[in-house]
C-alpha cells in the first residue's frame, strides 16, 4: 500500500532537511521537495536537490523562478512603493506566496492531501505560507513539523540530524544569524542582532566576495553582504538614471534590460556606495517586536526613483490618496494577503495610477547615501510657466486673494462664532 505524500518548501538548510526525516520517519509520509530559486543564490541548487534525494524524498523540482518573482510581485510592490511601517521594503512577504503557489501546483501534480513548510511557530513566514495555500485550495492540509516536534533550539536539531544521518554542514551549531534572501534583498536576524543596543557587526563582505567564502557556507563573524561600508565606498559621487513605463523600470543608464536584471544592477551599484542598510524594530503579525537588519540597495534605490516620477506624473489629490493607501497594501501583504480580496482591489487601484508614470529619474549615490537630483517625464505634471517666479511667470498671482476668500470662509465662520475670541470663549 502506497503511503500519502506531502510536498515540502525546500531550501536545502537544515530546518527543511530535517523535516524531510521527521515528515518520513514521525508521519509515515513519502515526501516531494519544491526548491524555488527567486533570487536567492546563482549556485549550489543542483547539490540541495541530491541531498533531497538522498534523503530519500520522492522527487525534488528546483524551480527558477527570478523572472516570475520579479514580473509578476516585484512589479506590483514597485507600483505600491511597498515600504511596510514606512520603514522597509517587504522581502520576504513578497516571495512566501510565489513559492506556496508552487507548492498547491506540485500538490495537484503529485495529488498530495498536504503541504508542509519548515517555518517556526513565532515568526510571519508560517502564516504567509498557509495563508496563501488556504487561499488557492482551502481542501489542502498544511503541515508545520517545527512548530510540532520537540527541537527547541539548534543544536537539537543537529543532533537530531546525526540521529537520522542527515548531512550538516561544518559549524553549524556555529552560524549566530538566521537569514532569508532573494532578489529584492536580505534580512538578518538573531545572534547578537537579538539586543537592539548593540551594534551590527561593522566588517562585511562586497558583493562581489567570492561565493565559496560569502557568510552563508562559513561560520558567522558579520551581517552584511550586500554592501559596503561607507567609509570603503568611492570618494566621487556615483551617478546613474533608472527608466520608467507605466511605473515599471525597463532600463538603468540608458541599457534596457528585464526587471530582474534592473534590480541585479541596481543591487550593485547601490551597494558599492554603501547605500541600502536598514536597522530597525518591526512589528510582527503574530504580536510580537523584532529587531532586524535588512540589505536592500536595489529595492530602495527603485522606490526612491519610482516615488520621485510619480510626483511630476501624479495628481496631487490621487498622489495623496495613493501614499495613504500604500501602507494597507504594505500591511496586507506583510500579514499574508496576498491573494486576498483586499490586495486584489489595491493592486486595481495601484495599477490604474500607473498609466503615466514614464520617464527618467537621476540618481546620485555618495557614502552611504542615494539623493535624486533629476526627473523628466513626457507626462509631466510640473509647469515651469505656473512654477517659476520670474517675470515670465504664467500664475495670475491676483486670483489667489478670492481663492483664499473662499478656502477660509469655514474657518473664519468658526472663529467668529466659537474662536478664541468669539463672545462664546470669553463667556
Amino acid at each position: 500500500m502506497s503511503k500519502e505524500k506531502v510536498v515540502l518548501a525546500y531550501s536545502g538548510g537544515l530546518d527543511t532537511s530535517v523535516c524531510v526525516k521527521w515528515l518520513q520517519d514521525e508521519k509515515n509520509l513519502d515526501v516531494v521537495c519544491v526548491c524555488g530559486n527567486v533570487g536567492q543564490e546563482e549556485t549550489g541548487l543542483d547539490a540541495k536537490k541530491q541531498k533531497a534525494l538522498d534523503l530519500g524524498v520522492l522527487d525534488c523540482q528546483v524551480l527558477d523562478l527570478r523572472d516570475e518573482f520579479s514580473d509578476e510581485f516585484l512589479t506590483k510592490a514597485i507600483a505600491a512603493n511597498s515600504m511596510y511601517e514606512n520603514k522597509y521594503p517587504l522581502l520576504s512577504a513578497l516571495s512566501r506566496p510565489l513559492l506556496a503557489k508552487k507548492l498547491v501546483e506540485v500538490a495537484h501534480e503529485f495529488g498530495a492531501p498536504s503541504v508542509a513548510h519548515g517555518c517556526t511557530g513565532k515568526g510571519n513566514d508560517q502564516v504567509r505560507f498557509e495563508a496563501a495555500v488556504k487561499a488557492l485550495d482551502p481542501e489542502l492540509k498544511v503541515i508545520a513539523p517545527v512548530r510540532e516536534w520537540d527541537l527547541k533550539c539548534r543544536p537539537d536539531e543537529v543532533a537530531y540530524a546525526h540521529a537520522h544521518n542527515v548531512p550538516v554542514p561544518e559549524g553549524a551549531n556555529d552560524n549566530p544569524y538566521s537569514i532569508d534572501d532573494n532578489l529584492w534583498g536580505r534580512a538578518i536576524e538573531c545572534g547578537v542582532l537579538e539586543d537592539p543596543w548593540s551594534e551590527p557587526p561593522a566588517d562585511i563582505y562586497t558583493m562581489t566576495t567570492d561565493p565559496e567564502k560569502a557568510p552563508w557556507n562559513e561560520p558567522l563573524d558579520d551581517a552584511w553582504v550586500m554592501t559596503k561600508n561607507p567609509e570603503d565606498t568611492p570618494d566621487t559621487p556615483t551617478y546613474t538614471e533608472i527608466e520608467f513605463e507605466a511605473g515599471k523600470p525597463v532600463a538603468v543608464d540608458g541599457k534596457k534590460m528585464k526587471l530582474s536584471g534592473i534590480v541585479i544592477a541596481l543591487n550593485k551599484i547601490s551597494g558599492d556606495n554603501g547605500f541600502g542598510r536598514l536597522d530597525l524594530v518591526e512589528d510582527r503579525l503574530v504580536g510580537l517586536k523584532s529587531r532586524e537588519c535588512y540589505e536592500v540597495p536595489g529595492a530602495l534605490t527603485l522606490i526612491t526613483a519610482h516615488k520621485a516620477l510619480e510626483d511630476i506624473c501624479v495628481e496631487g489629490d490621487l498622489l495623496k490618496t495613493k501614499i495613504k493607501l500604500e501602507q494597507d497594501w504594505a500591511t496586507a501583504v506583510y500579514n499574508g494577503q496576498w491573494y486576498s480580496p483586499l490586495k486584489n482591489a489595491l493592486d486595481a487601484f495601484m495599477a490604474d495610477t500607473q498609466k503615466f508614470v514614464t520617464g527618467t529619474v537621476r540618481l546620485k549615490f555618495f557614502k552611504g547615501n542615494c539623493h535624486v537630483v533629476g526627473r523628466k517625464s513626457p507626462f509631466s505634471l510640473y509647469d515651469y510657466g505656473l512654477a517659476t517666479y520670474d517675470r515670465d511667470t504664467t500664475f495670475d498671482e491676483k486670483a489667489s486673494a478670492g481663492f483664499i476668500e473662499i478656502d477660509t470662509l469655514s474657518l473664519k465662520t468658526w472663529a467668529k462664532v466659537q474662536g478664541p475670541s468669539s463672545a462664546a470663549a470669553q463667556a
